[in-house]
């Protein structure tokens, strides 16, 4: 007697497994580098007042 429906059950499992992480893969989106000033910041008090440091 084959076990078909454990088969069956295994093959369903792993391609929606499969499908959820080629989802995951495509639909993920780059982050901007600096993006709203994150990179570098502008000191306003202190010696190097208007200087621009880098983080």
């Amino acid at each position: 007697m084959r076990d078909t429906k454990l088969l069956d059950s295994f093959k369903k499992r792993i391609e929606k497994e499969f499908k959820e992480k080629n989802l995951f893969k495509n639909l993920r989106k780059e982050v901007e580098i600096g993006a709203n000033g994150t990179q570098q910041y502008i000191i306003k008090k202190g010696i190097n007042t208007g200087k621009v440091a880098a983080k």
